[in-house]
């Protein structure tokens, strides 16, 4: 997964490039800028709420938004290391507004509700550092499995979402293993999946995400950062290996500019054309893998 390494490293490129200091760097985490996504074309009017899910750990806190009228396919959305927040639900009703039935969790609610992180995350500050680093570190492959065996017949249960196409998932820093072991959980049920400047999918661990490929059937975007992929310049490669043996289609592109984090647009990388453009191609995987 994501670790501070990533945050340190953009910390350091940001420097070195003569972008900002270390205290311009800090000051940018601390405003916390939210940009306003591109409107949807077409966009179809939507639902949303506050939602609760138990699972066998507690009760999960979650966003739900789907198509006002009608059924649609599922998706499941994995924050990543800052949490379930304002620019989550934004990127969840966007696409609620492109046609899907949308579940944005709280994935550390085994400790706290959402907000799990400070309004305004400082990770120069040590505190803010170590509390982030730890709700993270509680995370394993046993508890994403255990969610994702709740969570997908959570959404199954709704009455906005069509039973009859298969779910999707998406995930970002930290949720990009999530999404792995997710399809790895209900192969049934999740037919595409996302990962955008996911961390740890290729490790040497045997809890590796890329292990899982062969118990998933989901068709798989990966839009990795530029600055990821100078640090693990393998991982693509392993990955494209791992899914070629499988027989699965996927998608592995590098995005040319990106830091770790470059998708959210609360991010201090946000990098609005690539992020756009990796959008584009979310829209293309599960208009061809979801039906």
């Amino acid at each position: 997964m994501c670790d501070q390494d990533h945050f340190e490293d953009d910390r350091l490129e940001f420097e070195a490039r003569g972008m900002v200091t270390r205290r311009q760097f800090g000051a940018l985490l601390s405003a916390g800028m939210l940009m306003a996504l591109p409107k949807v074309v077409g966009a179809v009017a939507v639902t949303e709420s506050e939602v609760t899910v138990k699972t066998p750990d507690g009760t999960a806190d979650c966003y739900f938004v789907h198509p006002a009228s009608g059924t649609a396919a599922g998706v499941l959305i994995w924050p990543d290391i800052f949490g379930l927040r304002p620019a989550f639900r934004q990127m969840g009703k966007r696409l609620a507004e492109s046609g899907y039935a949308a579940l944005v969790v709280n994935p550390f609610y085994r400790v706290k509700p959402a907000p799990t992180a400070p309004e305004h995350p400082d990770f120069n500050d040590a505190a803010t550092r170590t509390a982030l680093m730890s709700l993270m570190g509680a995370l394993t492959q046993e508890t994403a499995f255990t969610d994702a065996k709740a969570f997908i017949p959570w959404l199954d249960a709704q009455s906005a979402v069509d039973k009859k196409r298969k779910m999707g998932t998406t995930g970002y820093c930290m949720g990009g293993p999530l999404t792995m072991r997710t399809a790895a959980a209900m192969p049934a049920r999740v037919g595409a999946g996302a990962s955008f400047h996911g961390g740890g999918l290729v490790t040497d661990k045997p809890d590796s995400p890329h292990l899982l490929v062969p118990k998933m059937k989901a068709h798989y975007l990966f839009a990795i950062a530029e600055n990821d992929d100078q640090k693990q310049p393998e991982a693509k490669d392993v990955l494209r290996a791992a899914f070629a043996r499988a027989k699965l289609p996927a998608e592995i592109e590098v995005y040319a500019g990106t830091m770790h984090g470059w998708c959210p647009p609360d991010s201090q990388v946000y990098n609005q054309e690539q992020a756009e453009k990796a959008w584009s191609r979310l829209l293309v995987l599960f208009k061809s893998a979801l039906g």
